[in-house]
């Protein structure tokens, strides 16, 4: 059985992200290599992974290769970062899925790259990434930049713990 991951942000190449978000990278390099070291450790290739944006700011080349090294089944939502390159170009680079909107995800989580406005009394939950190392407030919003999970994608398992307490699953 398959398990399904979500992460975002990676900036797979952009150098100043590590001043930026105060990455603990000495460079690009250091930073791509141990993101794929984490993506591996936990994602197997049955797994499936939605990226919710920011994935590289890398040519083709380069980004189809870094893309290739990580295992599973690879989604994509275009990120601010990414709506600069068509939906055939990240498909090119080696993802299985590209949407240019957020996914609405087992009929409760909207999936997106930008946090979605949610009205305090809308039952859903709104997994997202863009704003890095912060957070909103309250459980109906799941950060999933990598900055907040050691750089490492998070498993659908663990956000359902999250939003919804252990005896109720």
């Amino acid at each position: 059985m398959s398990n399904v991951y979500v992460i975002s942000d990676h900036h797979f190449g952009h150098t100043n992200i590590i001043d930026f978000e105060s990455r603990p990278f000495r460079d690009a390099d250091e930073m791509t290599e141990t993101m794929i070291e984490k993506w591996n450790a936990v994602v197997t290739k049955d797994d499936k992974v939605i990226h919710l944006g920011d994935f590289s700011f890398l040519n083709k080349d380069k980004t189809a290769n870094i893309v290739s090294r990580l295992n599973g089944y690879k989604t994509l939502i275009l990120g601010n970062h990414d709506r600069g390159r068509s939906r055939s170009w990240w498909l090119d680079a080696g993802f299985d899925e590209v949407s240019e909107n957020p996914i609405v995800y087992n009929g409760f989580y909207f999936l997106s790259h930008e946090p979605m406005y949610m009205n305090k009394h809308m039952p859903y939950v709104n997994v997202h990434g863009h704003i890095h190392g912060q957070k909103y407030e309250g459980k109906q919003y799941i950060n999933v930049s990598v900055e907040q999970w050691d750089y490492t994608p998070i498993s659908f398992e663990q956000i359902k713990a999250m939003v919804i307490p252990s005896e109720e699953q």
